[in-house]
């Protein structure tokens, strides 16, 4: 029986995904890098990933305004990320990030004219209330700028998904467009850097080609044999390893109120995703819908 007739492929190539995804911050850390030195050479990696899957798939690269504006999304929630990941912990960067879902509704809602529903608004009200764990908690500490940029990074992430939805929507040309303009602007800025041991160049070359090319490859192709339930439980373990892995390498630790944040933001997330799954069927978005995100 070959891998793609097995039951578990798609569930594996998820899994595949969220790991890969999930050594973003640890590697962030590790590279003693500036963020745009890290994301425009990491890009150039990702890129030689995505070229080899148009050629290998003989996929055409498409060009317009919605694909732009993907890209520019693309950069900006790539970027954004790994600057919060040097301003803020691991885990406030990601956890941040993923209420991506959150600022979907209220796109559509302000651009759309879409009304939420209860389910939406008291997701909103509940993630929101996640997010003020974090601020709460990092007045003290000054982390609330990294915060806020994590915060941006969701917003970016969450309007790239939404972009994809419509008809001359292309999510791969979105994502190659996005990191040829990541590595031609932010390469240079590599120069002001003094640090290439071996290690730091092995650890951007993994960031680049497996932390964001493989990964984004996994996650396509998985969820193309995974039922969407499946799906958006098996990458909402990205969120809860990738500070398991900065603790456990780096030491870096979560403090109780933003441990509370983060299992508030986490769980109302994957709550959502799974009721909307079970609910009722939603159109796409030019019929006037709200996607279900899972990253």
């Amino acid at each position: 029986m070959s891998l793609k007739k097995s039951p578990y492929f798609g569930s594996l190539m998820m899994l595949c995904a969220a790991l890969l995804f999930s050594t973003g911050g640890l590697l962030c850390k590790f590279i003693p890098w500036s963020p745009l030195a890290i994301n425009g050479v990491r890009s150039l990696f990702s890129t030689v990933v995505f070229v080899i899957y148009l050629r290998a798939t003989h996929h055409k690269l498409k060009i317009n305004r919605t694909i732009c504006f993907g890209a520019l999304c693309m950069t900006g929630a790539t970027t954004l990320f790994i600057v919060a990941n040097k301003m803020t912990t691991a885990a406030n960067a990601i956890i941040l990030q993923y209420t991506a879902p959150v600022w979907i509704i209220l796109f559509m809602a302000l651009w759309f004219h879409i009304r939420p529903t209860k389910r939406d608004i008291m997701t909103c009200v509940i993630v929101f209330a996640g997010i003020s764990c974090f601020f709460l908690d990092s007045l003290g500490s000054g982390n609330w700028m990294g915060n806020l940029i994590a915060v941006l990074s969701g917003v970016f992430y969450g309007m790239l998904f939404l972009l994809n939805q419509f008809p001359e929507g292309d999510s791969i040309s979105s994502m190659v467009f996005g990191q040829i303009i990541s590595a031609v602007l932010m390469t240079p800025t590599v120069v002001q850097e003094n640090v290439f041991t071996p290690q730091v160049l092995i650890a951007v070359f993994f960031l680049g080609f497996f932390q964001v090319g493989i990964a984004y490859l996994c996650l396509s192709i998985g969820t193309k044999y995974t039922h969407p339930v499946s799906a958006s439980l098996i990458t909402g373990i990205e969120p809860i390893l990738n500070p398991i892995w900065v603790a456990i390498f780096w030491g870096e630790t979560i403090t109780s109120l933003s441990m509370i944040g983060a299992a508030i933001v986490i769980i109302a997330v994957l709550v959502y995703n799974v009721l909307s799954l079970f609910g009722e069927p939603r159109p796409s978005v030019k019929e006037s819908s709200i996607p279900t995100i899972s990253q």
